[in-house]
């Protein structure tokens, strides 16, 4: 196909998207139709080196084989049951994850945004029943600048004035903080308080790391007032960090954690939270569930998508590569520069000024990355990424930031 005929496709795929759809996203201009490992592919046959990983979403590379292999199999088989009969790979899936994590008890959901919500539920109800807080009275602590997702309910304690926009009256029971301020979530507690919510790295926020030592004293804070310590793991879990784990960075134990996006390598939506019987045995049948959540289909693609993170070492390549990553973004030179900060292959590149536009310059030189929070490029490539890609990328965007 002529090369006219290919862009004439990709404005044609735009313009419908933008007349049909509603318009909740700002994407770059770039019309995705395949992708492997580290790279995608759009419909006029460029090739893009993906640094954004569907934010962290598909960690395990896009369309790993292994993870592919099992979703077909288990397609073949069965797809959805319901939570009404029982299948034969959501035990499996449970015991693995508490082999993996240590754990006691998981609740499997679809998006994280639900398995959020879930864990509000869960720290509730522990406290009402479990704590002995009035009915109705149960607080929960938040961070500001979070991102937990975008229910009503989540939205309701973000200090994102958009999120919140038009969408109120808003659900009460929240107290929100200063991120990494150990001595306000000392001064937040009450009576009443029944959980502490947190990422243990602020992703949406622009990868925004608390000071050092905040986890390890909010969670005896927790503990000291008989608070739960809930660590939202969703974007900075299953390997982003350097670690299965951001929380681990500090170790510590938190006593719930919710995670999704990578818990399926991107093919599927997964999401769950783990924590001790005492928090999720509070549930009784009826009290919550999904017809969705823990399906057949969903549980196979989990169980791969682990096995993949374990056997590949994931979490270990991307201590080492972001380490390696990082020191080289160190070394750019540019007045509208103002930090680069990271964990992990998990970078922001910080600036003075707006970060579309070097996003978009960024596509022009076959890196796709995403801003956040208007000032911070992302880089957060799959994990599967090799030292040869990354010294690719860096020359790229070493052009595009020292330049200007």
């Amino acid at each position: 196909m002529p090369l006219l005929d290919e862009k004439t496709q990709t404005q044609e795929f735009i313009e419908t998207e933008e007349k049909y759809g509603a318009h909740n996203y700002h994407p770059l201009d770039v019309v995705i139709e395949r992708a492997q490992g580290c790279w995608v592919y759009d419909v006029e046959g460029k090739k893009y080196l993906d640094c954004l990983a569907a934010y962290s979403a598909v960690n395990q590379g896009h369309c790993h084989p292994k993870i592919l292999e099992a979703m077909l199999q288990q397609a073949h088989k069965v797809t959805l049951t319901s939570r009404a009969f029982r299948n034969d790979q959501l035990p499996l899936l449970y015991k693995e994850l508490h082999d993996l994590t240590g754990f006691e008890m998981a609740l499997p959901m679809n998006s994280g945004a639900e398995a959020v919500e879930t864990a509000v539920k869960a720290a509730r109800k522990w406290g009402h029943k479990v704590k002995g807080i009035p009915d109705s009275k149960a607080e929960i602590i938040v961070c500001a600048n979070n991102f937990h997702g975008r229910t009503v309910t989540i939205v309701s304690f973000s200090t994102d004035e958009q999120y919140r926009d038009g969408f109120g009256p808003f659900t009460p029971g929240f107290k929100i903080i200063p991120y990494g301020d150990a001595a306000a979530l000392r001064q937040a507690i009450t009576p009443n308080t029944c959980a502490f919510l947190v990422e243990p790295i602020q992703g949406e926020a622009g990868i925004v790391i608390p000071p050092p030592g905040f986890l390890k004293e909010a969670t005896e804070i927790c503990q000291q007032n008989r608070v739960l310590f809930i660590a939202d793991e969703i974007q900075s879990g299953l390997g982003r960090t350097g670690m299965l784990f951001a929380y681990m960075h500090e170790g510590i134990r938190p006593d719930a954690i919710i995670v999704g996006k990578a818990l399926s390598g991107g093919f599927y939506p997964v999401s769950a939270v783990l924590a001790s019987k005492e928090v999720l045995g509070v549930f009784n049948p009826g009290d919550h569930g999904s017809t969705f959540g823990g399906n057949p289909l969903a549980c196979a693609v989990a169980r791969a998508a682990l096995r993949v993170l374990v056997e590949e070492k994931l979490p270990e390549r991307s201590a080492e590569l972001g380490t390696y990553f990082l020191e080289k973004l160190r070394t750019l030179r540019s007045p509208d520069l103002k930090e680069v900060r990271g964990r992990g292959l998990w970078i922001a590149i910080e600036l003075h000024s707006e970060a579309r536009p070097y996003c978009e310059a960024l596509k022009e030189e076959g890196i796709l990355c995403k801003e956040t929070h208007d000032h911070v490029i992302r880089i957060a490539p799959p994990l599967t990424i090799t030292r040869e890609e990354i010294d690719w990328a860096f020359e790229r965007i070493r052009k595009v930031i020292e330049k200007g």
